[in-house]
């Protein structure tokens, strides 16, 4: 069901993306040059750095020469020099009369507007630097599956179909939220067979095909593979370079406003793949945002248990949406305790709990009863374990920057503050081209295209420090021989085929 209560007047097919002079003006941020010289082509290489960066979006209006030379101080002569020279390059194509339009000019690498999903990979003789994920804490999750064995005994006399998920489990799933500052009652809990289960679900509830969904740019790739998959178009607004600040709340409402989208997906807690944390005011912003214009928004906490160098914060729905009536709030038990362990949850009010479980027939008949009651005791045991899972991946993070660091100089490395990757800045538009070398020397990459729409990042890379500490200083000296062979390498190849966690 689409959206339901809401009515919009506007013909989505006849929307476009665009974006205004003085939000154009910010997003290029200090572009001139000291001293004022060679303005023209200081304003293209920004531009165009934006749009390989994937911060301005494929196929977004630009201003009209005239309106953003007024928003940038500078001639409309300045301007127009910089749009010739990206519409020969390729960035920019134009219509007479009708105004120009980003792009890229071969196209995404490999000929594909967006890479293949395939199952993980799980052969072991390879270096997996694609999946963010680690072994499980063995000793935590066999006492919570031993005592599991034991509880299910009062279950065996039923018929084990579970729509909403057990009472034991959304009891203790309640309980969390309420222990980190989001009063939630049992009612508002739903199960789910892990966090993409639950976006699968309430694509299905909220969007009809062909629907806008609004995302930030980039982002989680399978939420986006869900998104195609349900036959809706994402629209990306671009994060911008600040890890504290990276939210543009003007943009993100123009964009709401001029698209009318049937959903929302934001990821808050440290952001994947970028590790950035939404602040307070953003919070509060974007919750105001979806009451004001009745845009459900999901909120995927997936990674808010593992805080590495700042305190948790209040959940987005704490800012004024406790009844999760606005803000639906997917959470996961993957990557604190064990992605085998498929678990998830949805928060929502009592009422969307309800349509998701009459929904839910028509792709699975509810979770596993045993996982369930394992996942009940380690929902009571989250704290401890998050602990020591934060312990291990600031340790393994140090580490893995500072291998980069020493290998590969030229690269930009960010430091996150919390989650399980890295966002590198390879420093030219070679991903794709890197991670199918790096294919060829036993190495897994997540080109930065996988997080992107419209093959947008191809200077990105994301890395996850999950590998175990035993196999990373082969893993870097592969990726060094993959990167001094990066010249032979084809376009594309098989790292548009790695699902990525």
């Amino acid at each position: 069901m689409a959206n339901p209560g809401r009515v919009d007047q506007v013909d989505r097919d006849t929307l476009e993306r665009r974006i205004g002079p003085r939000s154009f003006a910010r997003l290029l941020g200090s572009w001139r040059p000291v001293g004022g010289r060679g303005l023209a082509a200081a304003l293209t290489e920004r531009v165009r750095l934006l749009v390989l960066d994937g911060r301005l979006p494929l196929d977004t209006r630009v201003p009209a020469e005239r309106e953003l030379a007024t928003a940038l101080d500078v001639s409309r002569t300045t301007v127009a020099a910089a749009y010739d020279t990206l519409r020969a390059a390729g960035f920019l194509h134009s219509r007479r009369g009708a105004g120009s339009w980003t792009r890229i000019p071969s196209g995404p690498p490999g000929g594909a507007d967006t890479p293949t999903p395939f199952s993980p990979v799980t052969d072991e003789s390879l270096f997996d630097l694609a999946t963010a994920a680690m072994p499980s804490p063995s000793d935590v999750l066999r006492r919570a599956a031993a005592g599991a064995l034991t509880d299910l005994d009062a279950h065996l006399g039923g018929h084990g179909y579970t729509l909403t998920g057990l009472p034991v489990l959304r009891a203790a799933i309640a309980r969390r939220f309420t222990d980190r500052g989001l009063p939630t009652a049992p009612e508002q809990i739903l199960v789910t067979s892990g966090a993409q289960h639950a976006i699968a679900l309430l694509l299905a509830l909220f969007t009809g095909p062909g629907e806008r969904v609004v995302v930030e740019h980039p982002t989680y790739p399978n939420a986006l593979d869900a998104i195609r998959g349900r036959g809706c178009r994402p629209v990306p607004v671009a994060l911008g370079p600040d890890p504290g600040r990276a939210w543009d709340l003007d943009q993100l409402t123009a964009t709401v406003r001029d698209t009318a989208p049937a959903l929302a997906y934001l990821i808050p807690e440290f952001q994947n793949p970028t590790g950035a944390v939404m602040g307070t005011d953003a919070r509060a912003g974007v919750v105001d945002l979806a009451r004001r214009t009745r845009t459900p928004l999901i909120v995927d906490e997936t990674l808010a248990e593992l805080p590495l160098d700042v305190e948790a914060a209040l959940p987005v729905a704490a800012h004024g949406a406790q009844d999760g009536s606005s803000v639906i709030t997917v959470g996961s038990a993957s990557k604190v305790f064990w992605g085998g362990l498929r678990i998830g949850w949805i928060r929502s009010s009592p009422t969307v709990v309800r349509r998701l479980a009459a929904l839910r027939p028509s792709l699975d008949l509810g979770g596993a009863v045993l996982d369930q009651l394992v996942a009940a005791r380690l929902v009571g045991e989250v704290e401890a374990a998050a602990a020591e899972r934060r312990e291990t991946l600031r340790t393994q993070r140090d580490d893995l920057r500072a291998r980069l660091a020493e290998t590969f100089p030229e690269w930009q490395v960010p430091c996150p503050v919390g989650g399980m990757s890295l966002w590198v800045d390879l420093g030219s538009p070679v991903s794709s081209l890197l991670a199918g070398a790096a294919r060829r020397q036993d190495v897994l990459l997540a080109a930065g295209p996988r997080f992107g729409v419209d093959g947008a990042f191809e200077r990105r890379l994301r890395l996850p420090y999950t590998l175990r500490p035993d196999r990373v200083a082969s893993a870097v000296e592969r990726l060094a021989l993959a990167w001094r062979t990066l010249g032979s390498a084809p376009h594309g190849g098989e790292s548009d085929r790695i699902a990525v966690a």
